[in-house]
């Protein structure tokens, strides 16, 4: 259940009730791919960089180690020893990313596996069966990943196409969530919007699956190489036609000022690999600006990666101790970059929670938003 607490212009300030806890909005939520965050960070370091939810990939799963072994040790969250709320997204961005080979259907998509070639069929029910089998708090709707750009037609077509498989996400989810074999019982689900960058196919696509009833809501399909203000355009476009008492999802963004700005169109909730993939290649993330640690300036200097921040690694390390670290390609030095680096992004989201508390955004967004 969504609650809306503050709200301040479009930027909205809310709490998301699950089954497995509660969700404070606007939040970021941490990509542990295959049940693990890139840079050996696990599941119990969460809890020491603020983690609110952990992101698991549906087809990385399927394909290993299969969703039916970790029904077999209880699901993913006891099989990573996660406590709080666990996403699953639908596995269709994979599919449509990564695979080999693929055919679309009304039924569904055959695939060649990006590991050994060999053959898949994912579609609604299946995506929605491996995700009842990894027992998150959240399951993703199944969808079609279109390129952009992408030719309005085909666009139009695989809107429609999109909302039926909805539909039947609904059906497949509502018939297991009743099972005595199912672990979670309570699974939610949300929609996706998609449509390109054409606005009226978006506006459309919003309008159809908010008729439908779930959990929550989310736009698809944006931060795959467009620029950012068309993105923003696309967000504020839509944002009126989202259900305002369900939570809103920005999929797969971004940098720092895109989930401000997003933030202050309305959206609720996101995730990234940024974060992430940046801190393992030495990009760090701090309340001046990014900084890169193998610059050779950072050899002697005896600071934290931040003065401002608090994280584990900041407390501890100094910058010339993790330069080391990551020129002599020790583990170790990705590890404390990652930490940094999502303890960064969860900050940043509790620093705007703060501030549309007090009815500061407006401020906040006019302090960070560059400079971040």
């Amino acid at each position: 259940m969504y609650t809306l607490k503050k709200k301040e212009i479009s930027a909205r300030r809310g709490s998301f009730q699950t089954p497995h806890g509660n969700i404070e909005l606007p939040g970021f939520m941490n990509v542990a791919t295959c049940g693990a965050i890139k840079g050996a960070v696990s599941a119990l370091d969460l809890k020491d960089i603020k983690c609110q939810v952990q992101l698991c990939n549906t087809y990385h799963l399927h394909l290993r180690p299969g969703d039916e072994t970790v029904k077999s040790q209880g699901g993913i969250r006891k099989f990573t020893r996660w406590e709080g709320p666990v996403l699953t997204d639908s596995g269709g961005f994979q599919v449509f990313s990564l695979a080999k080979l693929r055919r679309i259907t009304e039924s569904g998509v055959e695939f060649s596996s990006h590991i050994d070639g060999h053959k898949i069929f994912m579609g609604p029910e299946e995506s929605i069966q491996i995700q009842s089998n990894l027992a998150s708090t959240i399951a993703m709707a199944f969808d079609e990943c279109i390129a952009n750009p992408a030719e309005y037609s085909y666009t139009k077509n695989s809107c429609a196409r999109t909302v039926r498989w909805l539909k039947r996400c609904k059906k497949k989810l509502d018939e297991l969530n009743v099972l005595d074999t199912t672990l979670n019982k309570k699974q939610m689900l949300f929609g996706i919007n998609q449509g390109s960058t054409y606005e009226d196919l978006r506006i459309e696509h919003m309008k159809q699956i908010s008729e439908i009833n779930l959990d929550g809501f989310a736009i698809g399909g944006l931060a795959v190489g467009e620029p950012a203000e068309e993105m923003y355009n696309i967000i504020e476009k839509v944002e009126p036609y989202m259900p305002p008492d369900k939570p809103r999802y920005l999929m797969g963004v971004g940098t720092p000022s895109n989930i401000i700005e997003a933030v202050a169109r309305g959206v609720d909730l996101f995730d990234c690999v940024m974060p992430s993939r940046n801190a393992r290649h030495g990009k760090i993330f701090t309340w001046s600006g990014q900084i890169n640690i193998l610059n050779a300036r950072f050899e002697k200097d005896s600071s934290p990666l931040d003065s401002e921040c608090q994280c584990p690694t900041c407390s501890h390390y100094s910058r010339a101790y993790i330069r080391h670290l990551l020129k002599s390609k020790e583990m170790l030095g990705m590890r404390l970059c990652v930490m940094h680096n999502l303890y960064f992004y969860n900050t940043l989201l509790e620093k705007i929670r703060d501030s549309l508390d007090i009815g500061k955004f407006k401020d906040f967004y006019n302090k960070y938003v560059n400079k971040l």
